[in-house]
């Protein structure tokens, strides 16, 4: 590999001089910024256990009120990448959102794109657009870039989920805001997207002849995913993955354009190797326990804990249990990826 200059081979005048027009000589920091191989990372493999968040996330409410928080939020923070940092990779926000009964948490749009995650609790509904979506343990449902939605609240108990967001991207594009609106106008058919779109391979015959819908399901039932996991599992030979991807029922595409998800099934007693890839990911346990090797460091999960994985990691997941499954949601930033060129898969 070439050796290039460094900082201190440049005279004190002539970087003075470049500081004073606001220049810098890329050579020094070249190898930075264009590493050979692989790229340096700052996202370290990191657990969150829900067993240490919940409490916390409890006590939130009765600390802040719902009128003083808007959105009652714990912040899922990488250590690599700071303490500041609202990130749980240097692209995916994630965190953990509760809702009491009776509350509603505002109607905004923002410029980030979002998903929610049900984690626990029944009777909380999200509207986006004018469409009430339930939220029942683990539903996914889409709230995209600039669409309205709320949150509200009618039955006993909390209602916990995980948030997802484009935000750290967003953000550093100097592109991200909101903004707040009346409370929406619910339509008389809730779930109307969901009902429309209940089975793949089906669609409205009216959308044939119409534009393609960017957003034509807000809402994924995990009952649903669930059983066609199961039922591909048969499909599915011993060590190849078991996962179904979320997708737009129209296009086949990606349900969001920057961020993926995706459904991860590992078999009873399974010791699954994943293809290593460019894309960073957050795992979040749905039912189950085991174990996760993320580039080196083992990380032991139970449910509802969630995971960083750092681009190129090399990830090994092991279900602990000999007769039950464990299932993972999934989400990544493949699809930015792919749209600016630069997602790979890696044989090792």
């Amino acid at each position: 590999m070439t050796e290039l200059g460094t900082m201190a081979e440049l005279p004190a005048d002539y970087l003075s001089a470049l500081a004073g027009d606001n220049l810098l000589p890329l050579w020094p920091v070249l190898r930075g910024l264009l590493p050979r191989g692989r790229p340096e990372r700052r996202t370290s493999p990191t657990l969150w256990r829900y067993a240490a968040i919940r409490p916390l996330l409890l006590e939130a409410g009765r600390l802040t009120p719902i009128e003083k928080a808007e959105r009652r939020v714990l912040v899922l923070v990488n250590p690599g990448l700071g303490e500041q940092a609202i990130r749980a990779t240097s692209t995916i926000y994630a965190g953990m959102q509760l809702i009491l009964p009776g509350e509603t948490a505002p109607n905004h749009r923002h410029t980030p794109s979002a998903v929610r995650f049900v984690v626990e609790g029944t009777g909380g509904f999200t509207a986006v657009d004018g469409e009430k979506c339930p939220m029942e343990k683990g539903d996914l449902i889409l709230t995209p870039a600039k669409l309205w939605h709320e949150h509200g609240h009618g039955g006993p108990g909390p209602v916990i989920w995980l948030d997802a967001l484009d935000l750290p991207m967003v953000y550093d594009f100097e592109a991200s805001y909101a903004i707040e609106g009346p409370p929406q106008r619910i339509g008389n058919e809730a779930d109307s997207s969901q009902t429309r779109y209940r089975r793949a391979g089906l669609v409205p015959y009216r959308a044939l002849n119409r534009q393609r819908a960017d957003y034509p399901l807000l809402r994924f039932p995990w009952r649903e995913v669930r059983a066609s996991l199961e039922a591909f599992a048969g499909a599915c030979n011993a060590g190849e993955p078991v996962q179904l991807a979320y997708v737009n029922p129209e296009t086949g595409m990606e349900c969001l354009p920057t961020l993926g998800f995706s459904a991860l099934m590992l078999r009873p007693g399974e010791e699954l190797t994943l293809q290593r890839r460019s894309a960073s990911a957050l795992f979040h346990v749905i039912e189950g326990e085991g174990t996760a090797e993320i580039d080196g460091v083992t990380l032991g999960f139970a449910e509802a804990d969630s995971m960083a994985v750092p681009t190129h990691a090399a990830v090994a997941l092991a279900n602990r249990s000999s007769n039950k499954p464990a299932f993972l949601f999934v989400i990544d930033d493949a699809p930015m990826q792919r749209k600016l060129g630069f997602y790979e898969e890696f044989d090792a």
